[in-house]
């Protein structure tokens, strides 16, 4: 391939924000296994031992179907049944956002679970870890998350939060925890860390063991706006209750992901 025309493609690809998977990529293994965040009794999507996604969707109408996961989006080919089906290369391991493109519209696919991230509640998928036994479900004692419900006066409005409390919590009313303070990524929100994150079994997991000291974790939407604000801040800016958001400076402190205190 010659230098002009990779310089063509390559600028395709960064100014369009697109990436499109090759056609003649190897067949992926025939071992795939549905994932273990599908919707009750449904089949698809699934994960083969490579690590590469499988989805299907029934769309008879349909002139064209995407598989986008991961910035990349796989073409999916039609059946005679009506249903479009379409692999994805090899993934990391963990979670995943995912959406199926259905002539233009994106679209979560009806056999995953739905989770909230990339601003919006879309489908998940599980690639299996190597490392997945620290937060697997296990038969040992758990802790509780409790949603909890309170009033914001800075923001003027009702807001949500999930806390983890260990075991035995509710059996000392005296007893006094660490607390840590657990922000989610960008574009997710409260329920990140609970649902997706499998904070609650990691944690019951580490206490069981004996490789953690018993602490509770707050969990919150660190999306949040000012009164008179027309839309939250941007990651980058602080606020002015008067003037709104702004860039920060070279002064400016800047939040914390996560901050420890104690009860």
């Amino acid at each position: 391939m010659n230098h002009r025309l990779m310089t063509l493609l390559l600028s395709a690809v960064i100014t369009g924000g697109i990436c499109f998977a090759h056609a003649d990529r190897p067949a992926a293994k025939e071992d795939f296994k549905p994932s273990s965040i599908n919707q009750p009794g449904k089949e698809y999507p699934q994960v083969n031992s490579e690590r590469c996604v499988r989805a299907r969707v029934v769309a008879p109408e349909a002139q064209s179907v995407l598989l986008d996961i991961g910035g990349v989006k796989y073409p999916m080919t039609k059946g005679e049944d009506g249903a479009w089906v379409g692999d994805s290369q090899p993934q990391d391991e963990g979670f995943h956002y995912y959406q199926l493109v259905i002539d233009g519209a994106q679209v979560p696919d009806p056999g995953s679970m739905f989770f909230y991230g990339a601003g919006r509640w879309g489908s998940g998928i599980e690639v299996p870890a190597k490392d997945q036994d620290f937060y697997a479900l296990k038969n040992v004692p758990h802790g509780q998350l409790r949603q909890h419900l309170y009033y914001s006066k800075v923001n003027n409005t009702m807001r949500r939060s999930f806390v983890y409390t260990p075991p035995d919590y509710d059996k000392n009313t005296t007893a006094r925890y660490p607390v840590l303070y657990l922000q989610h990524g960008g574009g997710e929100d409260e329920t990140g860390w609970p649902s997706q994150g499998k904070t609650n079994l990691i944690m019951d997991n580490l206490i069981a063991a004996g490789k953690a000291r018993p602490f509770i974790i707050v969990m919150d939407n660190g999306t949040w706006r000012m009164p008179g604000q027309d839309r939250p801040p941007r990651r980058g800016e602080v606020v002015d209750k008067v003037a709104g958001p702004r860039q920060a400076g070279p002064t400016a402190s800047k939040r914390p992901c996560w901050r420890t205190s104690s009860l």
